[in-house]
């Protein structure tokens, strides 16, 4: 198992040394290292604590919360401790989880018992649903994301071009240097999962397959423009465009594929746009889409489109931490790859790495739209690894 520490790490650690105000909720896709950094997080604190996980607890015995919860109480008086720490992953499993926890929250707040707590979960979804309905105004939300270039790089020593390739599992770094294996891991071991457990189990979706396939067509077309009505024409199984909207909303929501909708400054022409799919981590692309590292790597189209991916997938990851929307922008044959907003700055992005002709987009764009700030990502302008390890923050 790696050991290399995140910088998540340094702000688990002082969330915990603050006084208890908040329930610190850790969430994130599924494999990129959740358990392992609050393992490595507990190793550092000086805070007594215990830690436990409701992965194998039986899905109806909701009041394993309270047990666990009276337990921590329990060491920390026996103890005579001024403050205790309780950690529970995996609380999403637990049926009707965040009432039992804000109830034992609420009555610690209430008799002054200093036990700080913290829940890490794989679903977004299902604690989306728990966290709002529920423990509003009671949590902070921090978000574990995919693995960057720079901290791939550090812990796996990937360079650039096999980041953009590979992309940013943690779990697949090992087995790049045999592709079939790779391949197999990440459908096997974190796909399949991802989208059985953390989607499909947690939305109600009648049509599970149908699901799949979308998953699969949209990770085949990261970078690219496809509309949904398209898309219904290649599904198997019965389906429509809304449904398929509905669909790439989920996988959205649980970090594994969006669509990118086209800049305007008319909100509905950017629903009614065909979207750009855009993967979080570019392994899903090469997983559904990928011939092999050198074939693709010396093709200038393919490669192109694969570093226009991890481009996105760097941009879209930030979306929420630092307040901005994502968008591409397309009149006839000329675009631009990337338009980054908020409600201070537009910024325009431009990927050239051999997959684009020459075209006018940014110029129409500038014209058009008069953008804060404009630049290229790859020939001629920044270059790729230098934009991968930006502090995208500086940008706004």
């Amino acid at each position: 198992m790696y050991n290399y520490h995140r910088t998540i790490n340094q702000e688990i650690l002082s969330r915990i040394e603050e006084p208890r105000r908040f329930i610190q909720v850790i969430a994130g896709p599924r494999q990129v290292g959740k358990s392992t950094m609050i393992t490595q997080v507990l190793a550092e604190t000086k805070i007594e604590y215990l830690s436990e996980n409701a992965d194998a607890v039986d899905v109806t015995d909701s009041d394993w919360i309270r047990r666990v919860w009276e337990t921590a109480r329990n060491k920390m008086l026996l103890q005579e401790l001024p403050e205790y720490l309780l950690v529970i992953d995996e609380i999403q499993k637990i049926n009707n989880w965040s009432e039992i926890v804000k109830r034992e929250w609420d009555a610690d707040t209430l008799n002054n018992v200093n036990l700080k707590v913290i829940l890490l979960g794989s679903s977004r979804l299902m604690l989306r649903k728990g966290l709002s309905e529920s423990l509003a105004g009671r949590f902070e939300l921090i978000r574990a994301r995919h693995w960057s270039y720079q901290e791939m790089h550090d812990a796996f020593g990937l360079t650039i071009d096999q980041y953009i390739y590979f992309g940013g599992y943690p779990g697949a770094a090992s087995l790049i240097n045999n592709e079939r294996r790779w391949r197999k891991y990440v459908k096997d071991s974190l796909v399949a999962p991802a989208i059985e457990k953390d989607v499909i189990l947690t939305s109600n979706i009648y049509k599970p397959s149908l699901m799949h396939q979308v998953f699969k067509i949209g990770c085949a077309y990261s970078a690219e423009l496809l509309s949904l009505t398209k898309i219904v024409g290649q599904l198997q199984d019965a389906g429509n465009a809304t449904t398929v909207a509905n669909y790439v909303n989920l996988l959205n929501q649980s970090e594994l594929l969006c669509g990118l909708q086209k800049y305007a400054v008319d909100e509905a022409r950017k629903y009614n746009s065909v979207p750009k799919f855009q993967v979080y981590n570019n392994a899903l692309l090469t997983a559904f889409r990928g011939k092999n590292y050198v074939s693709d790597r010396t093709n200038p189209t393919t490669w192109g489109r694969w570093v226009e991916s991890a481009i996105g997938a760097y941009l879209v990851a930030y979306t929420n931490e630092l307040d901005y929307r994502v968008f591409y922008w397309r009149n006839s044959n000329d675009e631009v790859d990337f338009i980054i907003s908020n409600s201070e700055k537009t910024i325009a992005i431009e990927v050239k790495s051999g997959r684009h002709a020459q075209n006018k987009g940014m110029k129409i764009f500038h014209e058009q739209y008069h953008p804060e700030t404009e630049f290229i990502v790859g020939t001629s302008g920044i270059s790729i690894e230098e934009f991968l390890t930006m502090n995208l923050e500086n940008l706004l």
